[in-house]
């Protein structure tokens, strides 16, 4: 069962003040539980179903401190989702690590504030083998249950890691592109072997400062007459023609 209390802590984890107060965040569902457990994060609470705990090793499981079978009932209440069988975890926030080794593509998302895209983002960078995702500070959090479940457990691969852009940028050392509706072809590119790439914001674009330090700017070639695209789905087609022939 789930007593009051436990309820009223974990709807207390829907909100940002909390999450960042308690260090703690929510992982729902049964996809993002499996990529949980098989994680190192350090599970201080799992709330599931009977159906979900039979035929996973839940007892004396290294990182899960206590695993209690709920009613799904009590389950959907406490639930972000609309509809959650599986179950709910109170899962301990890591501690964000600058990144140390750049790889063909660091992800740079500036002022991306749906929850949304940047777990999409997230997602596709897990997809193409991208381990680091650098974000301004005004960019949606991570440990968001919106962002989590969007990832669909690639949070559990991605370091994401929040810095005044700017700065980290003149440290970066290696060219940086970012995309942009007046930018050049991104077909016609023949990018060098690492790079940042720049996403900014789904209203606003890259923000004035970080684009005054990009090498070049590009975009995806417009054959119709939608007027954007969003951040997720632009960033998976520059990725795609990035990385094709890798």
């Amino acid at each position: 069962m789930i007593s009051k209390q436990q309820q009223k802590y974990i709807q207390s984890l829907h909100n940002k003040k909390y999450r960042t107060e308690y260090g703690e965040f929510l992982v729902e569902g049964e996809k993002g539980l499996d990529e949980l457990l098989a994680s190192d994060f350090e599970v201080v609470r799992l709330f599931c179903s009977e159906e979900f705990s039979a035929g996973r090793s839940l007892s004396g499981h290294p990182r899960v401190h206590e695993a209690i079978i709920a009613p799904v009932s009590a389950i959907a209440a406490v639930s972000t989702f609309k509809s959650n069988s599986a179950g709910v975890a109170v899962v301990k926030q890591k501690r964000p690590s600058p990144p140390q080794n750049f790889e063909k593509v660091t992800l740079i998302l500036d002022q991306i504030h749906d929850p949304g895209n940047l777990g999409t983002v997230i997602r596709l960078a897990d997809w193409y083998g991208i381990r680091n995702v650098v974000c301004s500070p005004e960019t949606v959090e991570f440990y968001n249950p919106k962002v989590i479940s969007a990832t669909m457990g690639s949070f559990t691969r991605v370091n994401v890691f929040y810095t005044p852009l700017p700065a980290f940028l003149h440290r970066f050392g290696l060219p940086v592109y970012g995309a942009d509706l007046e930018g050049a072809n991104v077909h016609h590119h023949d990018f060098e072997e690492k790079i940042g790439l720049v996403i900014g914001s789904e209203s606003h674009g890259i923000s004035p400062e970080v684009a005054a330090l990009l090498k070049a700017r590009i975009t995806i070639p417009r054959i119709g007459t939608a007027e954007s695209l969003n951040a997720a789905m632009a960033t998976g087609i520059i990725l795609d023609n990035i990385f094709r022939g890798v």
